[in-house]
Parts: C-alpha cells; structure tokens; sequence
C-alpha cells in the first residue's frame, strides 16, 4: 500500500483535489477526524467556546488564531487521537494499492512520518486570501492571521514528492490530479 498525504495551506484546494481522488481511491480528511474529536471535548481550559454543549468552532477560531500558546494545547490535545486514527485506516485498507489522507499541517504536526509520499497542493497567496476570506466570511486580518499561523507555503515545496497548483480552473486542476493518478500507477 502507498500512504500518500494531501497538504497545502489553507485555502490552496485540498478539499478539492481529495474530491476528485475520492471517486477512485479511499481518501480521508484529518480536518473532519478534528472536528469529530473537538465534539467529544467537554472542557477547554475554561474559555467561553461551547454552545448547546458543543464547542463553537467559530469561537475556537478565533481564540487559538489569536493565541499561539492556546493554539498549542489544542494541537497537544487532538494531534495524538488523529495519529491514531490514521494507523486504523491503513489497517481497515491494508490491501489497497493507495490511501490518501488529507492533513493540512503535515509538517506543522509531525505527521509525515506517516506517509510514503506527499502530495502538496498550492495556490498564490492572494487567492487563498480571496477564498478564505468568502468561504469563512472573514475579514482580511482574520484570513491573514490564519493563512500566517501555518508554516509558510514555498517551505513546504521542497519536502513534497508532487506539487499541484490550483490558481485555475477546476477544469484545469482535475487534468492535473488525472496526471498525479498516471504517475503514481506508473502509467505513461
């Protein structure tokens, strides 16, 4: 079985790219493994985010963008029980060809140590702002705060086996995950 990651910044087109991959391939997404594992959290560290019981991801957001120390704890709290899911899956698909998971701070975690391979999708920064800001409904300091949280993205170019640049078209990025595919299965 190859293990590959998808990663990027955010707001490069991950979701996207794990998309088109899904119609072939078992694809999974640390960010819903995230929010899965934020609903079981009954405390965090006394601060106002829970409504009707549940954290408000919103409020979360917005505290540990702004607090690098809080960030942190978070990433201390929740990073083990994904790494831990991740292991299961490659045990429920050990006798698939390929699985991909999608973890947006692979690096940032230390997760990629659990990867044969790494697919890195990317995006110029002004369009990750432009998408950020409209998908999130965010101001431009809040989009810029969280795109500056994240290691930045020509630091990552370097520790990727494939690259994918999504600064076009769907159009354009499905011709380009269809290339990804022909590559990994070794086909001309």
């Amino acid at each position: 079985m190859l293990r590959i990651a998808i990663t990027g910044n955010i707001a490069a087109g991950k979701s996207q790219v794990e998309k088109i991959l899904s119609e072939d391939f078992p694809v999974y997404d640390t960010d819903i493994m995230a929010h899965e594992i934020l609903d079981t959290i009954t405390d965090f560290y006394g601060y106002d985010v829970f409504e009707n019981g549940k954290i408000n991801r919103k409020k979360l957001g917005k505290l540990v963008f702004s607090n690098p120390n809080l960030k942190e704890k978070l990433e201390h709290l929740i990073h083990p029980k994904i790494r831990e899911k991740i292991l299961n899956i490659y045990e429920r698909h050990s006798n698939d060809s390929f699985v991909f998971v999608s973890v947006p701070l692979l690096f940032e975690s230390g997760f990629n140590d659990l990867f044969d391979k790494v697919l890195l999708v990317t995006a110029n920064e002004n369009i990750r702002l432009e998408r950020l800001k409209s998908r999130n409904n965010l101001s431009v300091e809040e989009a810029k705060q969280r795109i500056n949280a994240q290691m930045p993205q020509e630091s990552k170019l370097s520790k990727a086996d494939y690259i994918i640049s999504n600064n076009s078209t769907f159009e354009d990025l499905e011709k380009q995950v269809s290339q990804f595919i022909k590559k990994i299965k070794g086909i001309p």
